[in-house]
Formats: structure tokens, C-alpha cells, sequence
């Protein structure tokens, strides 16, 4: 019996047989796995995950395509049994395949921390998996917390009380270049998406100096608003065609909201948008992701449903649409 004595890294330093630099090497390398089985086991877990999908498919599917209840009911019972049998099958095969497989090899790249994992009691103190996961954690952590400060530091929002005294008001105002665009740059980005969509019109408004405003009307089908800050996009409403969108005094009436509860839902489905669609290093691309969203509602009574089929649901058409794909889904069937 060959005897190993290990550092702390988990490194081999001596043995009583001396060995040479390759052997040494042979045995870090040699992972006491069987190569040929492990494959196959791939293969088998592939297979039972797709006879898996087949039971579910079935169970989702349920009793169509049938003439008669008694022809339905047998249908499904027989294909169903022949699914399970399939499962049963591939997994059996897959528990043989396991024992094939064989144990790894006891060296670890991961120096202390890959010992833990040799732990006898690993349900009772899964240190190994525990520290795994908060390494995971600390790096989803380090990344969020980089993009929070690179956006606070582009809003400019810190503030002090020492800023409300005396030399506060000696000190100009300092907006950050990000938000503080050149009108005519903003002018010339909503006519290129206006160009881009030939039945959408786009008219700017400047109510407030250099905040500029859309009327955005989509065919036959809706008017929205859409109040902006420079190219940043801060709120949306949205609006039958036919109703109107002015107060008494001929302004852009930016605050009522619909008469009709479709549009109602259009316009906190728009403003869900607003929140998906952020990118302040790039916000033209924002402002022409949102429009191109918004487009997909050119057919709002016309496109039905992409899980239930149904171009009504409680009364309603399907009003929400996928921020990627841009399918029609009802409000409940998105879930």
C-alpha cells in the first residue's frame, strides 16, 4: 500500500515509493472515472429528460383530436401508460450506467476548500456546497453593485447639507452631461423612428423649453403620450384613437387617463415597458426599443392570444405584449 502525505494546498510532497516528476503528474491527471460509461450516461440522462418532456407534452395536450369520449379517454390512457413505461425504462438505465461510471480521483484544484467536499457527513454539514454558493453570490454582488454606482454616478443625485449653506448658492449646477442633450440631437432621433414606421406618426411637442412631449398615433388604433426628458423617457399614457387627447386650453393633456379599461391596461403595460427597456449609456436605442414595442399593438383587436388561442378573455383583447418576441399574450395568460 502506497502511503501520501499532503500540504495544505492539497498538493502530494512525498511518498514512500519514490516517484518521478511524470508519475506524480499521472496520478493529478488520472481522474478514475470511466470515460466510455460517463458518456453513455450523458446520453441516458438526455433520453430521460426527453421521455420526461413526452409525459408532460401528453398531460398538456390531454384529450383531442377524437371522435368519441370512449375513443379519447383510451387514447390517452394507452399513450400515457407507454410514457411512463418510457421513463421507468431510461431511468433504469441510467441508475445501471451510474454504477458504471466509477469515483473520481481525491485531488482538487481547489486547494483547503476542495477538502471540504470529502466531508463523510454531508448532509449534516454541507459546508463544500454552502461555500460555493456564496462565492456565486459575492459575484452577482460585486457585479450589481458596479452597475448601481456607475448609475448613481451618472444621476448625479448626491446631496449634502452642506450644499443648502451659503457657498451652495456661489457653486453652479452641475448636470451631468448624460441627461443634457442638444435639442436638435433629439429632434433628429424621433425623426429617424418616425421614418422607421410608416403607419405610426410621431409629432413633438416643446410645452415646458427644451422637454419635448410625442403625440404618437398608431394607425386606427391608439394615441399615446409619451413625456420625455431630453431622450430619457419619463412616463407614458395611452388613449383610443378617437378620444381626445387636449384639455380646454388646446394643451396636450398629459394626466387623464382612458375612458376604455383596454387602454387602461395598454398604459401600465407601457409603463412596465419604460422599466425594461433601460440603457442610459445608449438612450436612443431605448427610445427606438420602446416605439418598436409600442408598433406591436397595431393589431390589438385582431391578434389572439399565444396560449389560449382566444381573442377575448373577461371581455378584453390580449393587451401585453413580450418585450422580446413582441407576442400577444391576455393578461393572465402571460403568468
Amino acid at each position: 500500500m502506497q502511503h501520501r502525505r499532503l500540504t495544505s494546498s492539497g498538493n502530494v510532497i512525498g511518498e514512500r515509493r519514490g516517484k518521478t516528476t511524470d508519475d506524480k503528474m499521472a496520478d493529478v491527471v488520472s481522474v478514475g472515472v470511466n470515460l466510455d460509461a460517463f458518456s453513455h450516461a450523458i446520453s441516458g440522462i438526455q433520453a430521460l429528460r426527453s421521455s420526461v418532456s413526452r409525459v408532460f407534452e401528453s398531460l398538456k395536450d390531454g384529450m383531442k383530436n377524437r371522435q368519441t369520449l370512449e375513443g379519447r379517454e383510451k387514447q390517452f390512457i394507452a399513450a400515457f401508460q407507454d410514457n411512463l413505461q418510457a421513463v421507468n425504462r431510461d431511468l433504469n438505465e441510467l441508475e445501471r450506467l451510474s454504477g458504471l461510471v466509477g469515483r473520481p480521483s481525491e485531488s482538487h484544484p481547489l486547494h483547503n476548500s476542495g477538502l471540504l467536499s470529502l466531508d463523510p457527513v454531508q448532509d449534516k454539514t454541507p459546508l463544500y456546497s454552502q461555500l460555493l454558493q456564496a462565492y456565486k453570490w459575492s459575484n452577482k454582488l460585486q457585479y450589481h453593485a458596479g452597475l448601481a454606482s456607475s448609475l448613481l454616478n451618472q444621476q448625479s443625485l448626491k446631496r449634502s447639507a452642506n450644499q443648502m449653506g451659503a457657498s451652495a448658492k456661489r457653486r453652479p449646477k452641475v448636470q451631468p452631461s448624460t441627461l443634457v442633450l442638444p435639442p436638435q440631437y433629439v429632434d433628429d432621433v424621433i425623426s429617424r423612428i418616425d421614418r422607421m414606421f410608416p403607419d405610426m406618426s410621431i409629432e413633438l411637442f416643446r410645452p415646458n423649453g427644451t422637454s419635448a412631449v410625442l403625440l404618437v398615433t398608431l394607425g386606427k388604433v391608439l394615441k399615446a403620450i409619451v413625456v420625455m426628458r431630453s431622450l430619457f423617457i419619463d412616463r407614458t399614457l395611452v388613449r383610443a384613437f378617437n378620444e381626445n387627447v387636449y384639455d380646454r386650453d388646446g394643451k396636450l393633456d398629459i394626466w387623464s387617463k382612458s375612458q376604455h379599461q383596454v387602454f387602461q391596461k395598454v398604459t401600465d403595460h407601457a409603463t412596465t415597458a419604460l422599466l425594461h427597456y433601460q440603457l442610459p449609456q445608449m438612450p436612443d436605442v431605448v427610445v427606438r426599443s420602446f416605439m418598436t414595442w409600442l408598433r406591436s399593438y397595431l393589431k390589438l383587436f385582431q391578434s389572439p392570444c399565444q396560449r389560449c388561442g382566444r381573442f377575448l378573455q373577461d371581455g378584453l383583447p390580449p393587451t401585453w405584449r413580450d418585450f422580446r418576441t413582441l407576442e400577444a399574450f391576455h393578461d393572465t395568460c402571460r403568468m
